[in-house]
């Protein structure tokens, strides 16, 4: 009903067993609401608003519902939420999408140069594969427990509370998605200048500025189209897949068909020149964990994937299994062709077995490889404005990263601010392994902060609904693996972790000062508005809110 220039809405929580209707008042303020104390004072308002208003309005009953916890998807009338549409499958081929990308390209010699021996290397991959499923079976607890958008970030800010969860959204949106992106646009860098340069380094900067023009170019996609850019996405996603198969069964025919004795000459003393010292060998780890980045996505399914509770660590099963054999296999292949020392001086592993195996079609490998960089790089950035969205919703980011161009639909600000990151990252280091090292540090110590969220819940929610409840050995061991992760790299290389854990840290001063701060100088809020104001009118974006959608 309508009130002066006042919408009056009856409102209902038929969640919550005994909850009276609710009266929110819409107008150009801010929405107020009140919570009727008994009928009696529903009943009252009700009466005076009829007679004010001149008109009459629907109140619903409330149904009383069964006390259990609030879950966004359930609903006792429409339908809401997301459609439990995906399957097994569906669950499956979504988490290998999300782990296969640009990592097993580069990866092998970044392990095989800490590793040492072709059979330290080969078990670092294997171990690597059944540390993630570990934590991604962990993940499913939390992600059928913690129903809220934003994966382990909502799992900190839950348990922990926003000083932590605000440090796991600045690693995951200003550390990791872009230095991702930077570290796949090199490597798109890397193999699409190898066969220019088959005996040699490129020129100086040359593969510099090659990533940067493939990261600006991603930016300018993503920020004219939505549709533009998933179609990059779905038209580069076969090239990995095929540059794989394609390795892989080179590699069974070097072995089991041509039966030559030099395609096993790598796995003769297969442990041979193994690393001694254990902290340069767990950063063996942390090229080997890049490969499987992607593993911890699996939470953002769970609601749409049909019936979860077996379907769930079915999907984590199949998928982290199917990864660690792929990867496995590839790296076989690659060793009946190249000796650990050749692959230690290329970079370009791919281009190197193609080269020695594929005569005048070796060309198509770096074509595919780049193709496979393409893609996830494209969809770095495109996923990359959720979690900007997510972190504003909470107030730990500025509101114009959440804001959209009404033309494109497409959340410009956030788009450029990563893309701009990634360009950042390029000058910090042009070594692809020292980003990995950089980033793996905060990243691996974030996601021990969600495992300790586990333990916290099982101490303060002991009785809470677990459609998923592991064994609690799995998240100690994925725990501890972490922590060993963490502190051991300092012993290897302590510069390069010392800059990762700097970076990560660099949050403090920005949450103290934007976040933490409330009561700041009047200069100091002008001075954001007009930056906000700014950028509103640079990019034409704004709020994204319901009424204001268009098709």
């Amino acid at each position: 009903m309508t009130i002066g220039d006042n919408r009056v809405i009856i409102a209902r929580r038929s969640h919550i067993a005994g909850c009276l209707p609710v009266l929110i008042f819409k107008c150009q303020n801010p929405i107020s609401v009140h919570r009727c104390e008994n009928q009696e004072e529903m009943h009252n308002i009700h009466q005076h608003l009829s007679s004010v208003s001149g008109s009459s309005f629907i109140m619903e009953k409330n149904d009383v519902a069964e006390k259990k916890p609030l879950n966004k998807s359930e609903d006792h009338g429409e339908e809401q939420g997301l459609a439990k549409s995906l399957t097994l499958f569906n669950g499956v081929s979504i988490i290998v999408g999300c782990i296969i990308g640009s990592g097993i390209f580069v990866s092998p010699t970044g392990v095989q140069e800490k590793a040492g021996s072709v059979g330290l290397s080969l078990i670092v991959w294997v171990s690597s594969g059944l540390f993630t499923a570990i934590g991604a079976y962990c993940y499913a607890e939390l992600g059928t427990l913690i129903h809220k958008s934003g994966g382990d970030y909502a799992y900190i800010m839950e348990a922990f509370g926003p000083l932590l969860a605000f440090l796991r959204l600045w690693i995951e949106a200003i550390v990791v998605r872009p230095c991702t992106c930077t570290i796949v646009a090199l490597t798109f860098a890397i193999y699409m200048l190898r066969p220019f340069y088959p005996h040699c380094d490129p020129p100086h900067l040359l593969p510099q500025l090659l990533a940067a023009s493939l990261i600006i170019l991603l930016t300018a996609v993503n920020s004219i189209s939505v549709r533009a850019a998933t179609a990059v996405q779905d038209f580069f996603t076969v090239a990995k897949v095929l540059a794989l198969v394609a390795i892989i069964a080179t590699g069974f025919i070097n072995v089991f068909v041509r039966d030559d004795p030099k395609y096993t000459d790598s796995f003769e003393n297969i442990f041979e020149n193994t690393a001694k010292d254990f902290g340069t060998a767990s950063l063996a780890f942390y090229s080997g964990l890049f490969a499987y980045q992607g593993w911890n996505y699996l939470n953002f399914i769970v609601e749409e994937l049909q019936n979860p509770k077996r379907n769930l660590p079915l999907s984590i099963a199949i998928s982290c299994f199917t990864c660690t054999f792929i990867y496995v296999l590839v790296n076989c292949a690659l060793y009946t062709v190249m000796t650990p020392d050749e692959m230690l001086t290329s970079p370009a592993v791919a281009v190197e077995f193609a080269n020695k195996m594929y005569g005048r079609l070796a060309f198509t490998m770096p074509l595919a490889v780049a193709c496979s960089t393409i893609g996830s790089a494209n969809g770095v950035i495109f996923t990359s404005s959720r979690l900007f969205y997510v972190g504003a919703r909470e107030g730990h980011m500025p509101t114009v990263l959440t804001m959209i161009n009404k033309n494109t639909r497409t959340p410009i600000p956030a788009v450029v601010t990563t893309g701009l990151l990634s360009l950042g990252y390029l000058t910090l280091s042009d070594n692809v392994f020292s980003l990995i090292n950089y980033i793996q540090i905060s990243y691996w110590l974030a996601i021990a902060g969600a495992i300790a969220a586990l333990f916290y819940f099982r101490y303060s929610m002991p009785n809470a609904d677990r459609p998923i409840k592991v064994n609690l050995i799995f998240p100690i061991i994925f725990f501890i693996g972490c922590i060993a992760l963490v502190i051991m790299p300092f012993i290897g290389d302590p510069k390069e972790t010392t800059i990762g854990l700097l970076i990560m840290l660099s949050g403090l001063p920005v949450y103290a000062i934007f976040v933490a701060w409330k009561n700041k100088p009047k200069f100091f809020d002008t001075f954001t508005n007009s930056l906000t104001v700014f950028t509103q009118k640079m990019f034409l974006v704004v709020e994204d809110s319901s009424e204001d959608k268009t098709a």
